[in-house]
């Protein structure tokens, strides 16, 4: 089926405000679900249990989110060889972006390709070679964009191989593209180097937006202290409580308090605004309510 791509800088333009990325889906998925996979993580729901997935879509789109995000964090090649579940990858991806697809019941809904770290989001050191780290990346964008995603949202990324790897298959086969960073307290990423010069080098590659997610609040107004934000830009930040690594990730930073923390930010004209692990569709709700007094 061939889906007509929606442009999210235009999308932005029409309504004349930031728009509002959807909130956690794997935290929230797997708080309602016993599937789950060390390697797979919530995208086994996609197979198991699809109709929570779509109905999770619903919440968020319900709540007032523009742009929904495939639960394709751990669809890509990489997780699938080192999971013990035997399924075909290009039906993995395309089932899954389908119930994105399934839930949208509004034209002017964008859906962002969620494409993750080959490896786990916080580990360190490379244990995949370079050949898989590649081929991990390019085929599982490819899969999206194939099936119908509006731009590849490549999430939480610190490491300056899959940046790399990333900005260049995007920008030289002309898909739309946003590099949302991780990034730790000193202002760097995971595979060592000062945050400031990567996202040079990835503006350089015309990304759609650069955005920031999975960062605590502390460190992200660090940042913001620290650089000048970009003309186009976004951020959903981490809600959970506990740690990063935790199995199961629970809220940690209610509605309102987040709401407060966005406010601060909105002068810099953020592109979008979300929310992201151990964040509900009530976060979501909040901030659509306070956009629609504002703008």
């Amino acid at each position: 089926m061939t889906y007509r791509k929606i442009n999210i800088l235009d999308l932005a333009a029409e309504l004349k405000r930031p728009l509002i990325l959807d909130g956690a889906m794997g935290s929230l998925l797997t708080a309602k679900e016993i599937n789950y996979d060390k390697w797979l993580w919530s995208s086994l729901i996609n197979i198991t249990s699809p109709e929570t997935v779509i109905n999770a879509h619903k919440q968020y789109l319900e709540a007032g989110a523009d742009i929904i995000t495939t639960n394709t964090f751990r669809t890509n090649p990489a997780a699938l060889e080192r999971s013990s579940y035997k399924i075909n990858l290009e039906s993995f991806v395309q089932k899954s972006v389908k119930l994105a697809f399934r839930s949208r019941k509004r034209d002017l809904i964008a859906i962002a390709g969620s494409n993750a770290p080959a490896e786990d989001c916080y580990q360190t050191e490379r244990t995949i070679s370079k050949y898989k780290l590649d081929y991990n990346h390019k085929k599982h964008i490819e899969l999206l964009w194939e099936y119908g995603c509006d731009f590849i949202l490549n999430e939480t990324q610190s490491h300056l191989d899959e940046i790399e790897i990333i900005s260049k298959f995007c920008s030289t086969n002309g898909i739309p593209f946003v590099i949302s960073f991780f990034f730790t307290p000193d202002l760097k990423l995971l595979s060592g180097q000062p945050l400031e010069e990567i996202l040079e080098y990835v503006t350089d590659n015309n990304p759609i937006a650069v955005s920031f997610n999975c960062i605590n609040i502390p460190t992200f107004q660090k940042f913001v202290k620290h650089f000048n934000l970009f003309s186009k830009w976004g951020f959903y930040l981490n809600c959970g409580a506990g740690t990063y690594t935790d199995k199961l990730i629970s809220c940690g930073i209610q509605p309102d308090a987040y709401l407060e923390e966005i406010k601060k930010w909105l002068e810099y004209s953020p592109l979008f605004v979300g929310s992201c692990c151990g964040s509900t569709p009530d976060h979501i709700k909040l901030i659509k309510e306070y956009f629609n007094g504002i703008y």
